[in-house]
């Protein structure tokens, strides 16, 4: 608890500090957004047991001899996290998915908005309007989503990636260096994380030397 009581702090130091930015970088930048991690388009059934089922999935996530091995279980802890017992917010939830595709960011925004409304404890509706956030540039309203998700699941490497990068945007090199090694510290077999850590490894921590 004390663990993810200091880590919600940080975060929202980290939006505080920069107000101006959620503002400021609201318009989307000509060049493309690097990727996030997010649910594969098929997804498995899962049992309804989700608290006992994620501790399993986490640690045979860590355990994965192999990437292949690793998708599948990523791909069950996605569908655990996707799910609803509400028709209306999983119907939501399906179209904000389908106007982020259509590039309709204002209709995805609102349909989010409604879902976390009638379910503000559904953590993959912080984490999806998170995404919109972080592919429009901005970053004050991302993070503050980010801190939504990891106040219900820390162990969100889909979130943590996402800090990582917007850390890294900002210059917080350090900061993203943090997140990216939490993300992996979940998930060892995330796509480009490595390389990201191992660059801002010689960065970060070259320059003490």
């Amino acid at each position: 608890m004390a663990k993810r009581s200091s880590w919600a702090i940080l975060l929202a130091a980290v939006v505080i500090s920069i107000p101006h930015l959620a503002y400021a970088q609201g318009e989307p930048r000509a060049a493309a957004k690097p990727k996030l991690p997010e649910a594969p388009s098929k997804l498995p059934k899962v049992g309804a047991d989700k608290t006992k089922g994620l501790d399993f999935l986490f640690g045979a996530l860590k355990a994965a001899p192999d990437d292949i091995s690793a998708k599948h279980v990523e791909a069950r802890i996605w569908a655990i996290w996707l799910q609803t017992p509400s028709d209306t917010v999983a119907l939501l939830m399906s179209r904000s998915k389908a106007a982020m595709d259509a590039k309709q960011n204002e209709v995805a925004l609102k349909l989010l908005d409604s879902v976390i409304k009638l379910r503000p404890d559904y953590v993959e509706a912080w984490n999806r309007r998170a995404t919109l956030y972080y592919l429009q540039n901005d970053y004050g309203r991302s993070l503050a989503d980010i801190q939504q998700v990891l106040l219900r699941e820390p162990r969100h490497f889909g979130a943590l990636a996402g800090l990582g990068m917007i850390m890294q945007d900002l210059g917080e090199e350090k900061r993203a260096l943090d997140a990216f090694r939490k993300a992996l510290d979940v998930n060892p077999h995330l796509e480009k994380v490595p390389e990201l850590v191992k660059t801002l490894t010689e960065k970060v921590e070259g320059r003490d030397i």
